[in-house]
């Protein structure tokens, strides 16, 4: 029997953002940057790449450090972050490996025979004249760049446009040789930032970085992170280098504009910039993206929804979920972890978890670990206070009459169990102070059929939960 597939996607100690996923010889690998633990800054650590069977997206293996921040020759000390990458096979068959570091303004290439093999440097996207793209006169800024081969052109995009800032026009698209760094065309502006949004059909909904390219039939799919950040949002367009018309909304990792159960403007948990891409896997299509833990920016970690089409190529914005690409709702019953939480809220309302370098204070929840950066510890949901609430999306339910949940911290009090955030308690688990894991367990019916579950904490003190267990 094949593994249930979660959000995240990947195990709860690690911390792979900025997805950008493939299918190659049927097996999906994933290539993000890759945050720390209880870090300070985005991208500290060196890239890994991460795989799974086409055909079984709850099996993810580790493929290992793939490419070193110190093999670049701007970054021996290693002083410098990698940002998000992205690969794509040339016509030579190799796959190369485009990314930026978080100092320079250029676009730096690693090359390897194999996807997740150990990638070497190769060089830097560079003008004709040897001038290298970000260094010459009129050139904005290099930063998180997407890119997509066809034939003997590698289409590459970059751009990091923030709210005002009149010196960034918006996301640059360049046309790349066969040798993967000689710039053919470009580069040229592909939809307008902020501040030149004014009557486009971006205007609200402009580029702020992570562009991301994909193609299905003869249309391309510019995916990026919007202004609003917590979306990833995407455009359309016939020809890859203009023409681009604004779609919509694939996903928000805070849940803003679903309205089918809840108002389209509250946020379901704490959300903050996004990155990720589409991609067709064994017949469907995936939204990968990320989500925020441990109260900050830099705790970043992979989700994925499935993702629909309407015959006019348009998407439907996919509602996030803890069951992501497992196909359907999950086995309601057995035990599961609390870190796969997909809302977490409480009475203090919050839209994203603050800017960079600011943590959210006591009054929140959030998804954390025990140890230190690279240590395997399970997830746990920590700092439940009175009024919040931990959501988990689907549960295939049958029978279930009796909940169980683990709990640790300064608490005294109960959680209530609910099938939607606004609904009544079904039933009440009390719960006391515990410096280690305790298990509370009370006689509690879920309804038969496909259901959400929600834990509300009511009482003094700060609860952390484990993990619950239906029967």
């Amino acid at each position: 029997m094949k593994k249930q597939a979660f959000n995240p996607y990947l195990p709860s100690w690690e911390y792979i953002p900025d997805g950008e996923p493939y299918v190659f010889d049927g097996r999906v690998y994933v290539y993000g940057s890759h945050d720390r633990f209880r870090g300070h800054a985005y991208c500290l650590n060196d890239y890994v790449c991460w795989s799974a069977p086409e055909d079984d997206l709850g099996n993810w293996r580790y493929e290992g450090v793939i490419y070193k921040k110190t093999q670049d020759p701007l970054n021996p000390d290693g002083h410098m972050c990698l940002y998000a990458p992205d690969v794509t096979v040339g016509p030579d068959g190799r796959y190369y490996l485009y990314y930026v570091l978080d100092k320079v303004p250029v676009v730096s290439v690693a090359v390897c025979d194999t996807p997740a093999g150990a990638y070497e440097f190769y060089g830097y996207v560079h003008y004709q004249d040897g001038v290298r793209l970000g260094e010459k006169e009129g050139d904005e800024p290099q930063f998180d760049p997407g890119v997509m081969t066809e034939g003997d052109k590698t289409w590459l995009y970059t751009g990091f446009c923030a709210i005002g800032d009149t010196s960034r026009t918006g996301p640059m698209g360049t046309v790349l040789g066969p040798d993967m760094l000689t710039i053919l065309e470009g580069p040229v502006n592909i939809a307008p930032s902020q501040p030149y949004s004014k009557g486009s059909s971006f205007e609200g909904h402009e580029f702020f970085e992570a562009p991301s390219i994909r193609k299905k039939g003869d249309t391309y799919y510019f995916i990026y992170s919007s202004i609003a950040m917590h979306e990833l949002c995407y455009a359309t367009s016939r020809h890859p280098m203009k023409d681009f018309v604004y779609g919509g909304v694939i996903v928000s990792n805070n849940d803003m504009h679903i309205d089918s159960y809840k108002p389209a403007g509250k946020p379901m948990c704490y959300g903050g910039n996004n990155h990720g891409s589409i991609v067709e896997i064994y017949g469907k299509w995936y939204i990968f993206y990320h989500r925020h833990t441990d109260g900050t920016n830099f705790s970043r970690q992979g989700c994925i929804e499935p993702i629909t089409f309407r015959e006019d190529g348009s998407i439907i914005q996919a509602e996030i979920t803890s069951c992501g690409a497992n196909g359907g709702p999950l086995l309601g019953k057995g035990e599961y972890p609390a870190y796969l939480a997909c809302h977490l809220f409480t009475k203090e309302e919050a839209f994203t978890t603050g800017a960079p370098g600011e943590w959210m204070d006591c009054r929140f929840p959030k998804i954390t670990q025990d140890g230190r950066d690279g240590d395997e510890e399970t997830g746990y949901i920590a700092n439940m206070r009175d009024g919040a609430h931990a959501g988990f999306k689907y549960f295939a339910c049958e029978g279930i009459s009796r909940v169980s949940i683990r709990v640790r911290g300064y608490c005294k009090g109960a959680f209530g169990v609910k099938t939607a955030w606004d609904d009544l308690v079904l039933g009440w688990i009390p719960v006391g102070f515990s410096n280690v894991w305790k298990e509370y367990s009370a006689d509690i019916s879920i309804p038969d059929g496909v259901q959400a579950l929600y834990f509300v904490y009511q009482g003094e003190g700060g609860a952390s939960l484990a993990s619950f267990t239906l029967e």
